[in-house]
């Protein structure tokens, strides 16, 4: 049966940072393109607020965010909602969403998952090990797997996880991440901002070891860490008077303006979105070499601005480098615009994902009527 009007579910946890904001951006996009879409996730934060377009349903969903004794219940309030809801497709967001979402459709109907980063890269021992066994064997109710990045793809492959791949880049907002606009810029001095939520994935305690000496190095800097997060109280007790914590922005394109440099220094990643939208800003980046980060910069980009992860020496080194060389940081700020608008635009990503499910659904494309 080929369907001319698809309904999708899109099933996902975090309703903050960055899945809720690809959520947010693909709900959107799908809406204006004539599907229809459901969203299934936990009530509160940014997701449910910035879910308000038509053609959009919004459906409470409770689940936790790492897996544990509730899961049993929220698989099957998922599978209550699939069975109520009658969609055509269902799209699981991140490791949590798509452990239950596969668990409550079983292959039933086409899953795509995609994952926004591998979950066993977040843990260790044993944790890590069960965290793996789960994505090799789910991966066989999945329809595709879709990464971020080719690195991402790699990861999964090297680890085991045998699916249908496919690789769609992320993509932001040229239009509201751009150089010119409001800047929230205060005070004096080089300034770096990292933007990210605050937890052990993104480094903010990494960047805060490495903070001292390039202070040492560049009179008068400046770090503002946007963002909250788990880590958030004992980053605060270890920075230094010249760390401001400016805390979540709904727009964080102000701050990307302000800056000098952007940073940010992940333990993982697929392909972080902070560094796409600081490029779109036309910012230089200084980013960690984990998956979806070469990627992501230009193919000229200065080899300084990837740095190894848990590396405060390298990290310090090449802010210091870029803080001191402002024509360096205006060419890759140029060159950084350039490169988003060509491969990183939202409509390229959001324009592959509605194809992928039209070509899993035989999905018939309306007519174009010409005017």
């Amino acid at each position: 049966m080929r369907i001319s009007a698809p309904h999708v579910l899109h099933v996902a946890q975090p309703v903050e940072a960055g899945v809720a904001r690809v959520v947010t951006d693909l709900v959107a996009a799908q809406a204006a393109a004539g599907l229809r879409v459901t969203v299934a996730c936990p009530q509160g934060g940014m997701l449910t607020d910035s879910l308000r377009v038509p053609d959009c349903t919004v459906l409470p969903w409770a689940a936790t965010r790492a897996p544990g004794p509730r899961l049993p219940g929220e698989v099957r309030r998922l599978a209550r909602l699939v069975r109520d809801v009658r969609p055509d497709l269902v799209h699981a967001h991140s490791a949590k969403a798509g452990l239950a979402a596969r668990l409550a459709v079983r292959g039933r109907l086409p899953t795509v998952f995609q994952p926004h980063a591998w979950s066993f890269e977040a843990a260790d021992g044993v944790v890590a090990r069960l965290a793996l066994g789960w994505e090799r064997f789910g991966a066989r109710w999945a329809a595709r797997v879709v990464c971020v990045s080719e690195a991402e793809r790699r990861t999964g492959e090297r680890s085991g996880i045998a699916a249908s791949w496919r690789v769609i880049p992320n993509g932001v907002d040229t239009g509201r991440f751009r150089p010119e606009g409001d800047s929230a810029r205060s005070g004096t001095g080089p300034l770096v901002v990292c933007v990210g939520r605050l937890c052990r994935q993104k480094g903010q305690d990494v960047l805060l070891r490495a903070w001292p000496e390039v202070v040492r190095q560049v009179a008068g800097a400046r770090l503002v860490l946007v963002g909250d997060g788990p880590d958030a109280e004992r980053l605060r007790r270890d920075a230094p008077a010249s760390v401001e914590f400016a805390g979540p922005a709904s727009d964080a394109a102000p701050w990307y303006r302000a800056a000098d440099v952007v940073v940010l220094p992940s333990r993982w990643e697929g392909m972080a979105l902070a560094p796409l939208e600081a490029m779109a800003c036309a910012r230089p980046v200084v980013v960690t070499d984990v998956d979806g980060a070469r990627e992501s910069l230009p193919p000229s980009g200065q080899p300084s601005c990837v740095v190894p992860p848990e590396d405060p020496g390298a990290l310090a080194r090449a802010l210091t480098a870029l803080l001191r060389d402002e024509p360096l940081r205006a060419a890759l700020g140029a060159q950084g615009r350039a490169h988003v608008l060509l491969a990183h635009d939202l409509r390229h990503a959001t324009d592959a994902v509605t194809d992928l499910y039209r070509e899993l659904l035989g999905v018939v494309p309306a007519p174009v009527v010409p005017h």
